[in-house]
């Protein structure tokens, strides 16, 4: 009895994934639960494993290939069955059941003609009877069912009598396909197109909302972060032998952190006509995976140690590279940062991380000529960028914010204190 696996709705406002790579092959047998295709969401890769065991009879799919929820992946059968052209297996009424990875469709029995119920047709369909498939070709050719007679049993429209009223030879084994001309060039010379998709198009919208939700401003600084780091060279060595690999940006994030209590609203969110100032601090970074940027966070950083956090911002960093993470970690955050120094950046104007206030962008931290006690000196200095929503809060408290952010990153004393309390 062959089955169709559609493609699960996955929660989190996911609507279509794309089709990665197959791990099988039409006619290879499969498992339960054995894992037959990768598919990228904007949140992740997903393995998807197959539904039952069986053979498979159909891949739905190309590399490549956008999938929609709901849209079958593959036809799973038994050896010797046969998917019918459309996708659907050749089938009887059918009933549908639901398992933790997707939605199953199983045929009861083998006829001439399959039949199914469907959900309520447009009103220009209303009354009439047409499988799925025939109602797909229809909007595919633009064809009113309400203007056919069908001549299937019981009056059913049949694809035949969809393709003789649009004009086409009828035959159930064509596929309807729409030729696109994309030109590879433009005016002025020869083009790639590179598809909106994944990440790229998940990071898309999230910008489009961010400035279309927010009013933003950037305000900038410099941190004399030398001390900072005579300290962090210090530490790496005794935080190796840890199994922990010791950046700056766990010293930056219990800065960021203690500064944010006595800024709270650029540790908030706005909902309708109320400002929502968040009593807890979860601070996102953003991790370059090659495709996009993804957002993960620190959950209750102020409850961690520098270690801690270091610790935790290495194994999130390499969920996130491997596209193994789980998207709770993505959700949740009250501040983000983004490091524009680990390629070389200065200073940067950072797009907020809707729905939160706030963003730092950290710069290449460089040594600079600085005046200090009437001498000039060469410091390492820290560029910051703050973005800020300017409905949520003004110029003045972003600003006092950043200073008292620097001045923490100033401060040996603020950093020793943790470490004599260890």
């Amino acid at each position: 009895m062959a089955t169709e696996f559609k493609f699960p709705d996955v929660g989190e406002g996911i609507a279509e994934g794309v089709l990665v790579k197959w791990r099988v092959e039409e006619g290879d047998i499969v498992k339960e639960h054995d894992a037959i295709a990768d598919i990228e969401t904007d949140k992740a890769i997903v393995e998807m494993p197959a539904p039952r065991d069986g053979v498979i009879l159909k891949l739905h799919h190309r590399p490549g290939d956008t999938v929609q929820v709901g849209e079958t992946l593959v036809t799973i059968g038994e050896r010797g069955e046969k998917a019918a052209v459309g996708g659907a297996p050749v089938m009887a009424q059918q009933k549908k059941s639901v398992s933790v990875v997707g939605q199953l469709e199983e045929a009861e029995e083998e006829t001439k003609e399959p039949l199914m119920h469907v959900s309520k047709p447009s009103a220009a369909q209303e009354g009439k009877l047409a499988i799925p498939a025939v109602r797909r070709v229809a909007k595919e050719l633009g064809v009113n069912l309400e203007d056919l007679t069908g001549t299937g049993k019981e009056g059913r429209i049949t694809e035949e009598d969809v393709r003789s009223a649009g004009s086409e030879e009828p035959s159930r084994e064509e596929k309807v396909t729409t030729i696109k001309i994309t030109k590879k060039y433009d005016f002025y010379g020869y083009v790639d197109r590179v598809a909106l998709k994944g990440i790229r198009k998940a990071i898309a919208a999230n910008m489009v909302k961010s400035h279309s939700s927010a009013v933003h401003v950037t305000h900038f600084e410099e941190a004399d972060v030398t001390d900072l780091v005579e300290h962090r060279e210090k530490e790496k060595d005794n935080a190796a032998k840890q199994g922990v690999k010791l950046t700056y940006l766990p010293f930056i994030i219990k800065a960021v952190v203690e500064a944010l209590k006595n800024h709270p609203y650029l540790n908030a969110t706005m909902e309708e006509d109320e400002i929502i100032l968040k009593k807890y601090y979860s601070i996102g970074f953003a991790v370059d995976t090659g495709d996009g940027l993804i957002v993960p966070n620190i959950k209750r950083a102020e409850t961690k140690s520098i270690l801690q956090t270091a610790k935790e911002i290495e194994e999130l960093s390499e969920k996130i590279r491997s596209r193994k993470f789980d998207i709770s970690e993505t959700k949740g955050g009250t501040f983000t940062m983004t490091n524009v120094g680990s390629v070389g950046g200065i200073f940067a104007t950072p797009i907020i991380n809707p729905p939160e206030s706030a963003i730092l962008a950290t710069g290449a931290i460089r040594e600079k000529p600085v005046v200090r006690n009437g001498k000039i000196e060469i410091r390492k200095i820290l560029p910051l960028s703050l973005s800020f929503d300017h409905r949520i809060l003004d110029g003045g408290e972003a600003a006092r914010f950043t200073a008292e952010l620097k001045k923490y990153l100033e401060d040996m004393d603020f950093f020793l204190i943790e470490k004599a309390g260890e």
